[in-house]
């Protein structure tokens, strides 16, 4: 019992490890386009998006039963000895901590929610077989909504930014698009904070309270978390979205610079509501994915924009390996534990002490750029190619139609005057050459040439005689 009371103590000290990451990991995905924008200061963005997720932890906690009692069976593994369970959670939280801290220092896509889930699935199967799994609530509660959720909030964008600039574009006149947008910003962006508070600091809950009802601290009649694992959790995931999320926050403030405030604002009122109505049915969804599919669908809804289906295709890639990834890490720490029981436990301890000082180290000595700090996120937009100079809108075309026919019929009327007036010219010059002729008579006919008039012979006879 001792034993078990000791792996307890790590499991939940692991467990908040796992939180502060998810926090810091997390952040971008709700202030990265505000900061892209302008609307806010990075420092203060990630102060509110802080204090937001600590209240959103505190809203619902649906997410965490789904955690608790709803993956993993408890009761079959339970039958094989509470402390080997106790063990494999911690397994799996290793597994989750690894591939969230190696994704962080190298930038590559990842979801820390599935990240969570393939560590404990992995670790499950090592240590109790295919029948530790609830492989109905998998597909129901993390498969399905992973799917489903990024191509609804891709949906919604691409319509709330067509709507956007549809409404706005008679009045707005700012070259940047919307540029009023950036205030509405503001709230959308402290949405999506809530939100990611009310979905993932849930998760972290589930696996204490998991591992409370596993050595019979808690009830297993009851999963709701209890009042000090909601505030540790929440508390938590607050701090590492404020000390941690510089990395990534820095680099996203750049990675979005072609995001305009309608894109933003559209993209972020989906992120929220797709989580906020998620967090309600109790489906774990991942933050990163959701927040990608909303950038990716308001980038579509703007006009000239095409997909880059290569990039899109390598956020997709690296979502699908983050919890395959996960789970094979969880499997590999779970491998000690069955091999060397306790031994194996304070083995894994160890290692993940190591592996956690190791990349936090790495990173200390690595600079942030694109390369090495991006999340898909930051990569989503890249993946909508939209021209520097959209195409007309059919509002726009219609204008220039009528332009063009009115500049034709003007300078059509200025010919015909122009023409009008040459004629009217050249009728009244004909017309005094007849008046003069009628007054002043017939004009002498001249002689052709060499021969002389009668009057130059006459002058010329008087001349000769005198």
């Amino acid at each position: 019992m001792e034993t078990a009371a000791l792996i307890v103590v790590l499991v939940i000290a692991l467990a908040l490890f796992f939180d502060f990451t998810n926090g810091f990991h997390d952040t971008a995905n709700a202030m990265a386009t505000p900061i892209a924008t302008g609307a806010l200061k990075p420092k203060t963005a990630v102060l509110l998006a802080a204090l937001l997720n600590l209240v959103g932890a505190f809203l619902s906690t649906e997410v965490s039963k789904t955690i608790s009692g709803g993956i993993i069976k408890e009761d079959a593994i339970i039958q094989a000895g509470a402390e080997l369970f106790l063990a494999l959670i911690f397994a799996g939280l290793i597994g989750a901590i690894t591939w969230n801290m190696l994704t962080w220092l190298l930038g590559l896509p990842s979801s820390s929610s599935h990240a969570l889930f393939g560590g404990l699935i992995g670790a499950t199967l090592v240590g109790a077989g295919l029948g530790g799994i609830d492989f109905g609530a998998v597909l129901s509660k993390i498969v399905l909504p992973a799917l489903i959720a990024p191509i609804t909030a891709g949906i919604i964008a691409f319509a709330a930014t067509k709507i956007a600039y549809s409404v706005t574009r008679r009045y707005d006149g700012k070259p940047d698009g919307r540029d009023g947008f950036r205030w509405g910003q503001i709230f959308t962006s402290s949405l999506v904070a809530l939100a990611h508070g009310t979905n993932d600091a849930q998760k972290t809950m589930g696996v204490i309270t998991l591992a409370m009802i596993t050595i019979g601290w808690q009830s297993g009649a009851h999963h709701e978390p209890e009042l000090w694992v909601i505030v540790a959790c929440a508390f938590t995931i607050a701090l590492g979205t404020y000390l941690g999320g510089w990395r990534i926050i820095r680099t996203l403030g750049k990675g979005l610079t072609d995001v305009k405030p309608a894109q933003g604002f559209s993209a972020e009122s989906s992120t929220a509501a797709t989580i906020l109505a998620s967090s309600a049915l109790g489906f774990a969804l991942s933050t990163t994915q959701v927040a990608s599919g909303s950038v990716i669908g308001s980038g579509l809804g703007r006009r000239g924009s095409t997909v880059r289906w290569r990039t899109a295709g390598r956020i997709g890639v690296g979502w699908l390996l983050t919890l395959p990834a996960a789970g094979g890490v969880g499997a590999l720490a779970a491998l000690l534990v069955v091999w060397l029981g306790t031994w194996g436990v304070a083995i894994d301890a160890v290692l993940a002490v190591v592996i956690i000082l190791g990349l936090y180290m790495r990173s200390r000595h690595t600079a942030v750029t694109h390369a090495n700090a991006m999340s898909d996120v930051a990569e989503s937009h890249l993946a909508v190619e939209v021209l520097d100079t959209p195409p007309p809108t059919r509002r726009q075309q219609r204008i220039a139609q009528a332009k063009a026919e009115a500049k034709a019929r003007a300078e059509a009327k200025d010919k015909a005057k122009a023409e009008a007036k040459a004629k009217a010219k050249k009728k009244a010059e004909a017309k005094a050459g007849k008046k003069a002729v009628a007054t002043t008579g017939p004009r002498p006919t001249q002689p052709p040439a060499g021969e002389q008039t009668p009057e130059q012979a006459e002058t010329r006879r008087k001349g000769d005689s005198a």
